[in-house]
Protein backbone atom coordinates (compact mmCIF):
# COMPACT_ATOMS: atom_id res chain seq x y z
CA UNK A 1 0.00 0.00 0.00
CA UNK A 2 1.20 3.61 -0.49
CA UNK A 3 -0.09 7.30 -0.63
CA UNK A 4 0.97 9.72 -3.24
CA UNK A 5 0.05 13.41 -2.63
CA UNK A 6 0.30 15.65 -5.43
CA UNK A 7 1.05 19.11 -4.08
CA UNK A 8 -0.31 22.43 -4.86
CA UNK A 9 1.62 25.80 -4.92
CA UNK A 10 1.35 29.47 -6.75
CA UNK A 11 4.15 31.72 -7.15
CA UNK A 12 6.58 29.08 -5.35
CA UNK A 13 4.19 29.15 -2.25
CA UNK A 14 2.97 25.51 -1.69
CA UNK A 15 -0.80 25.97 -0.92
CA UNK A 16 -2.32 24.86 2.56
CA UNK A 17 -4.14 22.00 0.92
CA UNK A 18 -1.07 20.66 0.32
CA UNK A 19 0.06 20.12 4.27
CA UNK A 20 -3.73 18.93 5.11
CA UNK A 21 -3.49 16.06 2.09
CA UNK A 22 -0.51 15.06 4.20
CA UNK A 23 -1.82 14.87 7.34
CA UNK A 24 -4.77 13.09 5.84
CA UNK A 25 -2.87 10.63 4.03
CA UNK A 26 -1.89 8.85 7.97
CA UNK A 27 -5.16 7.75 8.12
CA UNK A 28 -4.38 5.50 5.26
CA UNK A 29 -1.83 2.48 5.02
CA UNK A 30 1.74 2.40 3.57
CA UNK A 31 4.59 4.99 2.99
CA UNK A 32 3.57 8.68 1.94
CA UNK A 33 5.14 10.27 -1.29
CA UNK A 34 4.49 13.68 -1.80
CA UNK A 35 4.88 15.15 -5.46
CA UNK A 36 5.66 18.51 -6.86
CA UNK A 37 5.11 19.17 -10.13
CA UNK A 38 7.03 22.51 -11.69
CA UNK A 39 10.05 23.93 -12.90
CA UNK A 40 11.82 24.37 -9.72
CA UNK A 41 10.24 22.09 -7.12
CA UNK A 42 12.77 21.60 -5.07
CA UNK A 43 12.17 25.28 -3.59
CA UNK A 44 9.32 24.32 -2.61
CA UNK A 45 8.65 23.73 1.42
CA UNK A 46 7.51 20.28 1.71
CA UNK A 47 9.89 18.52 4.52
CA UNK A 48 6.44 18.45 6.76
CA UNK A 49 6.34 15.09 9.44
CA UNK A 50 5.07 11.41 7.55
CA UNK A 51 6.35 12.54 4.51
CA UNK A 52 8.49 9.27 3.12
CA UNK A 53 9.63 10.60 0.14
CA UNK A 54 9.65 13.69 -1.62
CA UNK A 55 9.23 13.25 -5.60
CA UNK A 56 10.85 16.31 -7.94
CA UNK A 57 9.00 16.11 -11.08
CA UNK A 58 10.40 18.57 -13.20
CA UNK A 59 8.60 20.10 -16.56
CA UNK A 60 9.03 23.20 -18.35
CA UNK A 61 5.92 24.84 -17.25
CA UNK A 62 6.89 26.69 -13.94
CA UNK A 63 2.73 27.43 -13.20
CA UNK A 64 -0.23 25.50 -12.87
CA UNK A 65 -1.21 24.27 -16.49
CA UNK A 66 -4.19 20.92 -16.33
CA UNK A 67 -2.41 19.24 -19.40
CA UNK A 68 0.64 19.56 -18.40
CA UNK A 69 0.25 18.29 -14.64
CA UNK A 70 -2.43 15.35 -16.02
CA UNK A 71 0.45 14.21 -18.02
CA UNK A 72 2.76 14.19 -14.71
CA UNK A 73 0.46 12.21 -12.64
CA UNK A 74 -0.11 9.73 -14.95
CA UNK A 75 3.55 8.99 -15.78
CA UNK A 76 4.28 8.82 -12.04
CA UNK A 77 0.84 6.34 -11.62
CA UNK A 78 2.63 4.12 -14.21
CA UNK A 79 6.00 4.40 -12.33
CA UNK A 80 4.77 4.14 -8.74
CA UNK A 81 1.77 2.22 -9.16
CA UNK A 82 0.20 4.15 -5.98
CA UNK A 83 -3.00 2.64 -4.06
CA UNK A 84 -4.32 5.97 -3.50
CA UNK A 85 -3.67 9.31 -5.01
CA UNK A 86 -4.86 12.71 -2.73
CA UNK A 87 -5.08 15.85 -4.53
CA UNK A 88 -7.02 19.26 -2.95
CA UNK A 89 -10.59 19.81 -4.39
CA UNK A 90 -9.71 22.85 -5.53
CA UNK A 91 -9.97 24.67 -9.12
CA UNK A 92 -6.63 23.43 -10.11
CA UNK A 93 -7.24 19.69 -9.27
CA UNK A 94 -10.87 20.00 -11.04
CA UNK A 95 -8.72 20.50 -14.24
CA UNK A 96 -6.91 17.40 -14.30
CA UNK A 97 -7.63 15.03 -11.74
CA UNK A 98 -11.29 13.50 -12.93
CA UNK A 99 -9.87 13.48 -16.28
CA UNK A 100 -6.86 11.09 -14.95
CA UNK A 101 -9.26 8.78 -12.91
CA UNK A 102 -11.38 8.45 -15.54
CA UNK A 103 -8.88 7.74 -18.51
CA UNK A 104 -6.96 4.94 -16.27
CA UNK A 105 -10.25 3.57 -14.56
CA UNK A 106 -9.36 4.48 -11.13
CA UNK A 107 -11.93 4.50 -8.22
CA UNK A 108 -12.85 8.23 -7.54
CA UNK A 109 -14.85 10.51 -4.81
CA UNK A 110 -14.76 14.00 -4.90
CA UNK A 111 -15.40 16.96 -2.20
CA UNK A 112 -14.42 14.31 0.67
CA UNK A 113 -14.48 15.63 4.09
CA UNK A 114 -13.45 11.98 5.94
CA UNK A 115 -11.29 8.83 5.07
CA UNK A 116 -10.16 5.59 6.87
CA UNK A 117 -9.35 2.33 6.10
CA UNK A 118 -11.87 -0.54 7.74
CA UNK A 119 -11.44 -4.42 6.83
CA UNK A 120 -8.85 -3.91 4.43
CA UNK A 121 -10.80 -1.52 2.42
CA UNK A 122 -10.91 2.39 1.86
CA UNK A 123 -13.96 4.23 3.20
CA UNK A 124 -14.75 7.85 1.77
CA UNK A 125 -16.92 10.18 3.34
CA UNK A 126 -19.00 13.01 0.87
CA UNK A 127 -21.92 15.13 0.71
CA UNK A 128 -25.00 14.98 -1.55
CA UNK A 129 -27.68 17.13 -2.63
CA UNK A 130 -26.34 20.15 -1.37
CA UNK A 131 -25.03 18.57 2.00
CA UNK A 132 -28.15 16.95 3.18
CA UNK A 133 -27.00 13.57 2.78
CA UNK A 134 -24.00 12.73 3.71
CA UNK A 135 -22.97 9.26 2.23
CA UNK A 136 -19.79 7.10 3.14
CA UNK A 137 -18.70 4.92 -0.10
CA UNK A 138 -16.07 2.29 -1.08
CA UNK A 139 -14.41 1.42 -4.08
CA UNK A 140 -14.74 -2.52 -4.61
CA UNK A 141 -12.62 -3.97 -7.28
CA UNK A 142 -10.90 -0.85 -7.45
CA UNK A 143 -6.53 -1.11 -7.28
CA UNK A 144 -6.26 2.25 -7.06
CA UNK A 145 -8.37 5.71 -5.64
CA UNK A 146 -7.99 9.02 -6.29
CA UNK A 147 -9.53 11.66 -3.96
CA UNK A 148 -10.45 15.10 -4.02
CA UNK A 149 -10.19 16.32 -0.03
CA UNK A 150 -12.01 19.27 0.99
CA UNK A 151 -9.97 21.81 2.06
CA UNK A 152 -9.86 22.96 5.61
CA UNK A 153 -11.08 19.74 7.39
CA UNK A 154 -7.85 18.06 8.13
CA UNK A 155 -5.15 20.50 9.98
CA UNK A 156 -2.29 21.31 8.58
CA UNK A 157 1.09 19.02 8.88
CA UNK A 158 3.64 20.18 11.34
CA UNK A 159 7.55 20.31 10.19
CA UNK A 160 9.48 17.16 10.22
CA UNK A 161 12.82 16.19 12.21
CA UNK A 162 14.22 15.02 9.77
CA UNK A 163 14.14 15.72 5.75
CA UNK A 164 12.21 12.61 4.05
CA UNK A 165 14.40 11.10 0.91
CA UNK A 166 14.03 13.07 -2.68
CA UNK A 167 14.26 11.59 -5.60
CA UNK A 168 14.00 13.67 -9.43
CA UNK A 169 12.15 13.09 -12.45
CA UNK A 170 11.84 14.78 -15.63
CA UNK A 171 8.87 14.19 -17.57
CA UNK A 172 8.06 14.80 -21.44
CA UNK A 173 5.21 17.00 -21.94
CA UNK A 174 3.77 16.18 -25.17
CA UNK A 175 2.04 19.48 -25.53
CA UNK A 176 -0.48 21.28 -23.76
CA UNK A 177 -3.86 22.60 -24.60
CA UNK A 178 -3.29 25.71 -21.81
CA UNK A 179 -0.68 28.37 -21.01
CA UNK A 180 -0.26 29.98 -17.96
CA UNK A 181 0.02 34.04 -19.12
CA UNK A 182 -0.02 36.06 -15.58
CA UNK A 183 -1.04 36.17 -12.17
CA UNK A 184 -4.20 38.44 -11.67
CA UNK A 185 -4.96 39.88 -8.61
CA UNK A 186 -8.66 40.77 -8.15
CA UNK A 187 -9.51 43.29 -5.52
CA UNK A 188 -9.18 42.52 -1.88
CA UNK A 189 -12.36 41.70 0.03
CA UNK A 190 -13.14 44.29 3.04
CA UNK A 191 -11.86 41.06 4.88
CA UNK A 192 -10.33 37.72 4.78
CA UNK A 193 -12.46 35.47 7.51
CA UNK A 194 -10.99 32.39 6.38
CA UNK A 195 -7.83 33.03 8.41
CA UNK A 196 -9.06 34.46 11.51
CA UNK A 197 -9.30 32.63 14.67
CA UNK A 198 -11.77 34.35 16.08
CA UNK A 199 -15.58 34.59 14.12
CA UNK A 200 -18.20 36.42 15.25
CA UNK A 201 -21.25 35.20 12.86
CA UNK A 202 -25.02 36.27 13.04
CA UNK A 203 -27.46 35.42 11.24
CA UNK A 204 -31.52 35.66 10.65
CA UNK A 205 -32.14 35.83 14.35
CA UNK A 206 -30.72 39.84 14.38
CA UNK A 207 -34.36 40.75 12.61
CA UNK A 208 -33.44 44.25 10.95
CA UNK A 209 -30.42 45.55 9.07
CA UNK A 210 -30.10 48.29 11.61
CA UNK A 211 -29.27 45.56 14.40
CA UNK A 212 -25.97 45.14 12.08
CA UNK A 213 -24.61 48.13 13.51
CA UNK A 214 -24.36 46.25 17.10
CA UNK A 215 -22.62 43.23 16.43
CA UNK A 216 -19.84 45.20 14.25
CA UNK A 217 -18.91 47.47 17.45
CA UNK A 218 -19.26 43.84 19.78
CA UNK A 219 -16.63 42.37 17.03
CA UNK A 220 -14.66 45.50 17.23
CA UNK A 221 -14.36 45.13 21.31
CA UNK A 222 -14.18 41.35 21.47
CA UNK A 223 -11.42 41.21 18.54
CA UNK A 224 -13.29 39.38 16.37
CA UNK A 225 -13.92 39.23 12.84
CA UNK A 226 -17.70 39.80 12.09
CA UNK A 227 -19.36 36.87 9.65
CA UNK A 228 -22.88 36.17 8.72
CA UNK A 229 -24.64 33.34 7.15
CA UNK A 230 -26.60 33.01 3.47
CA UNK A 231 -29.38 35.15 4.26
CA UNK A 232 -28.13 38.50 5.60
CA UNK A 233 -25.95 38.04 2.02
CA UNK A 234 -28.97 37.38 -0.16
CA UNK A 235 -30.63 40.07 1.45
CA UNK A 236 -27.92 42.64 0.76
CA UNK A 237 -27.01 43.48 4.90
CA UNK A 238 -23.83 41.98 4.75
CA UNK A 239 -21.26 41.16 1.62
CA UNK A 240 -20.70 37.93 0.59
CA UNK A 241 -16.60 38.03 1.86
CA UNK A 242 -18.50 37.94 5.43
CA UNK A 243 -20.53 34.27 4.68
CA UNK A 244 -20.04 31.18 6.19
CA UNK A 245 -20.93 28.00 4.51
CA UNK A 246 -21.04 25.90 1.52
CA UNK A 247 -21.94 28.77 -0.91
CA UNK A 248 -19.61 31.05 1.05
CA UNK A 249 -16.18 30.81 2.67
CA UNK A 250 -15.36 27.46 4.77
CA UNK A 251 -13.50 28.78 8.13
CA UNK A 252 -11.91 26.90 10.94
CA UNK A 253 -11.51 29.44 13.63
CA UNK A 254 -10.00 28.59 17.05
CA UNK A 255 -13.44 30.06 18.17
CA UNK A 256 -16.79 30.58 16.48
CA UNK A 257 -19.43 32.25 18.34
CA UNK A 258 -22.84 32.14 16.06
CA UNK A 259 -26.02 34.28 17.11
CA UNK A 260 -28.97 34.08 15.45
CA UNK A 261 -28.41 31.26 13.31
CA UNK A 262 -30.18 28.07 12.81
CA UNK A 263 -27.64 26.05 11.45
CA UNK A 264 -28.51 24.65 7.72
CA UNK A 265 -26.70 21.65 6.48
CA UNK A 266 -25.02 24.18 3.77
CA UNK A 267 -23.93 26.50 6.93
CA UNK A 268 -22.60 23.70 9.17
CA UNK A 269 -20.32 22.60 5.97
CA UNK A 270 -18.29 25.55 6.24
CA UNK A 271 -17.50 25.94 9.52
CA UNK A 272 -18.09 22.84 11.65
CA UNK A 273 -13.64 22.19 11.73
CA UNK A 274 -14.11 25.35 13.82
CA UNK A 275 -11.70 24.57 17.08
CA UNK A 276 -14.79 25.63 19.70
CA UNK A 277 -18.47 26.98 18.70
CA UNK A 278 -20.35 28.57 20.96
CA UNK A 279 -24.47 28.97 19.80
CA UNK A 280 -27.03 31.30 21.17
CA UNK A 281 -30.31 31.01 19.91
CA UNK A 282 -33.96 31.36 21.41
CA UNK A 283 -35.21 28.36 19.50
CA UNK A 284 -33.70 25.30 21.27
CA UNK A 285 -34.72 23.10 18.21
CA UNK A 286 -32.16 25.10 16.53
CA UNK A 287 -29.81 22.45 14.04
CA UNK A 288 -26.27 24.39 15.18
CA UNK A 289 -26.58 23.22 19.35
CA UNK A 290 -26.21 19.66 17.41
CA UNK A 291 -22.86 21.27 16.17
CA UNK A 292 -21.99 23.64 19.20
CA UNK A 293 -19.69 22.69 21.92
CA UNK A 294 -21.55 24.94 23.82
CA UNK A 295 -25.07 26.64 23.56
CA UNK A 296 -26.98 29.12 25.02
CA UNK A 297 -31.03 29.08 24.63
CA UNK A 298 -31.50 33.05 25.13
CA UNK A 299 -32.38 35.87 23.29
CA UNK A 300 -29.16 36.91 21.41
CA UNK A 301 -29.68 40.69 21.72
CA UNK A 302 -29.72 40.36 25.45
CA UNK A 303 -26.17 38.03 24.99
CA UNK A 304 -24.39 41.01 23.03
CA UNK A 305 -25.34 43.80 25.81
CA UNK A 306 -24.24 41.77 28.67
CA UNK A 307 -20.83 40.57 26.48
CA UNK A 308 -20.05 44.65 25.96
CA UNK A 309 -20.35 45.18 29.62
CA UNK A 310 -17.10 42.72 29.55
CA UNK A 311 -15.46 44.69 27.33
Amino acid sequence: MSVLVIAEHTRGEVRDITYELITAGHALEGPLVVAAIGSDPGALDLNRAGVDEIIHVRVPQADFENDVYQQALEALIAERRPDHILVGFSVNSLGYAPAVATKLGLGFASDVFAIRREAGTTVATRAFYGSKVHAELDFPGQRAVMLMLRPTIWPAAGAASAPPSVTERNVTIAGSRARHKEFLDLPKADVDITGADFLLAIGRGIGDKENIALFERLSEKMAATLASSRPLVDAGWMPSSRQVGQSGKTVKPKVYLALGISGAVQHLAGMKASGTIIAVNKDPEAALFNAAHYGAVADLFEVARELEKLY
